[in-house]
């Protein structure tokens, strides 16, 4: 093995003095991987794309220094998240998107410091690949609980490697498909090679290349078997309720009653549309995050028109409520609402967002933008897992924001859930990607977890999901609707679902273990390096 890193090191030496304009094609191409893996993430169906980037990526970083590879790593880092998180400037001004995608890089130069000290070890895809991981997982977690929007999983919505879901979660779905632009760069680059006149073309090696190509794609199609719309516990009717906000941006806001009254009177709608018999009568009812920003507990008005909404559908209705106790953090909160005794339970959501239900390092971050000023009252989260029985079926609560992580919806699944609602709100964001961003990640748990998703939203996309990942229903931006649809219930568990998050661990370890190996084969070389030099050195002085 080691001496075939040291012929991959050979082979992989830069010209000693490239033309300016080469000396650019790295950078470039660094930043062009970024934009074709946001160009393959929703709304857009180029799913296909990620592959290709990161093929383009394995060129970038094999063989480069490590202090190479951050740089690179951050442009592209730059490339791709700039675009793709342009929606958290939407209404705040670019200060606050430009800091975010800066420093949401940072972990994507550290990958690619990583992936460059294992592109010289033999089946460096795999470890590559297993580092890209581990870079996930990071910014998953860090800092301020973590920002894990943008992993590559939740861009393959519509790809052929969707059912990995199933199997391993998000990250055997994104480990697979980095393997696989990994793969096919390293397939290319000896096949070139030896055509050039490198010598014969290795076997081993580009065997194990074109297993990295082949072997993510056919799991894939091995794990459709996975992927299952069948009823195992019956149907359920649900009805998601889309009220609309009167004006987009964070001032919506400011006209809370509004936003409440929107929804009252769009459910009231629904009653008399199921009475006239141009809509099923639903199960229940699922409002979005936010539709009461006013406090049913403390208001004794607002309680009385959820109330009267509530009892003309005649069902239980889950309300997204901001709970505002005389001490202590707010809460965003989901509230069961049954029409004969009222609220019967709650669900406080539990991963809450930084910067936008609460301002870590307030007066640091006011230096940069006096938009934080406008969250006056930090939200707290729950410790709690939601899980509301309606009308007789088990309906997992994940809100909004915690639909990228990983354990929020797994928690409702394990804990019963035999369908999921992702109550969203994202007003904010006006007609940005983001909720289109947001809908892929929806879809990617149901697959993952083999379950109905039900999204509905204040002002749009709100959607109704199968356990495939198809979307039935949808609703357009900024319009009142209500989508009424039929959807299985399950209760068998997916092997991802079973393993949680051992996938991702193993995944992890895999790229410290080629870390390790690769600083550990680094020192050996500059020690023999240092050994020879040592040992020529009173030759060449006798001569």
């Amino acid at each position: 093995m080691s001496a075939t890193m040291t012929s991959d090191s050979t082979s992989a030496t830069a010209p000693a003095a490239p033309r300016p304009l080469l000396r650019l094609a790295r950078p470039a191409a660094a930043v062009a991987v970024g934009l074709m893996l946001y160009l393959s993430f929703p709304p857009r169906p180029l799913w296909w794309l990620a592959p290709f980037a990161f093929a383009l990526l394995g060129w970038v970083l094999r063989g480069r220094r490590l202090r190479a590879g951050f740089g690179l790593g951050y442009l592209a880092g730059l490339g791709f998240l700039l675009p793709l998180l342009s929606w958290t400037g939407e209404d705040v001004g670019p200060v606050p998107w430009i800091a975010l995608a800066a420093v949401e890089a940072l972990f994507l130069a550290a990958t690619g410091l990583g992936i460059a000290a294992v592109g010289r070890l033999p089946a460096w895809p795999v470890f590559a690949a297993a580092v890209w991981i581990l870079g996930e997982a990071a910014r998953a977690r860090v800092p301020f609980g973590g920002f894990p929007w943008g992993k590559v999983a939740f861009g393959q919505a519509d790809g052929v490697f969707l059912p990995l879901a199933a199997l391993g979660g998000t990250p055997v779905l994104g480990f697979a498909v980095v393997l696989c632009g990994f793969g096919g760069y390293d397939v290319v680059r000896r096949v070139v090679a030896h055509r050039r006149g490198a010598g014969p073309l290795p076997r081993g090696p580009l065997a194990l290349a074109l297993l990295a190509v082949v072997v993510p794609v056919t799991a894939a199609f091995a794990s459709r078997g996975l992927v299952d719309t069948a009823a195992e516990d019956g149907t359920a009717t649900v009805a998601a309720v889309q009220g609309n906000v009167p004006r987009l941006g964070l001032d919506f806001n400011a006209q809370r009653r509004a936003v409440l009254d929107n929804h009252v009177q769009r459910t009231e709608q629904l009653a008399k549309d199921v009475a006239a018999g141009k809509e099923p009568q639903p199960d229940f009812v699922l409002w979005p995050e936010n539709s009461s920003d006013i406090d049913p507990y403390a208001n004794a008005d607002a309680r009385q028109v959820i109330d009267r909404a509530v009892q003309a559908i005649g069902v239980p209705t889950v309300v997204g409520a901001v709970i505002t106790p005389e001490t202590g953090k707010l809460r965003n909160t989901l509230i069961e609402w049954d029409p004969k005794d009222g609220p019967v339970a709650t669900y406080d959501k539990r991963h809450v967002q930084p910067f936008g239900e609460y301002i870590p390092m307030r007066s640091f971050v006011r230096l940069f933008s006096s938009d934080v000023d406008r969250v006056r009252r930090d939200f707290g989260p729950g410790d709690e897992v939601g899980v509301f029985d309606l009308a007789g079926t088990k309906v997992g609560l994940v809100t909004c924001f915690e639909a990228a992580f990983d354990d929020m919806a797994r928690d409702t699944v394990t804990a019963g859930a035999q369908m999921i609602s992702v109550p969203s709100n994202n007003a904010t964001f006006g007609r940005s990607q983001m909720t289109y961003q947001q809908l892929a990640m929806d879809r990617v748990r149901a697959v993952e977890h083999s379950r109905s998703v039900v999204v509905p939203v204040t002002s749009g996309v709100s959607a109704v999901i199968m356990p495939d990942g198809e979307v039935v229903e949808e609703t357009e931006l900024f319009t009142p609707d209500a989508l009424v649809a039929e959807v299985p219930l399950r209760s068998s568990l997916t092997p991802a679902t079973r393993m949680g998050a051992w996938p991702e661990l193993a995944l992890v370890l895999l790229a410290a273990g080629g870390l390790g190996w690769a600083s550990t084969a680094a020192v050996r070389a500059r020690r023999a390096g240092r050994a020879k030099s040592e040992g020529e050195g009173p030759t060449a002085a006798s001569a």
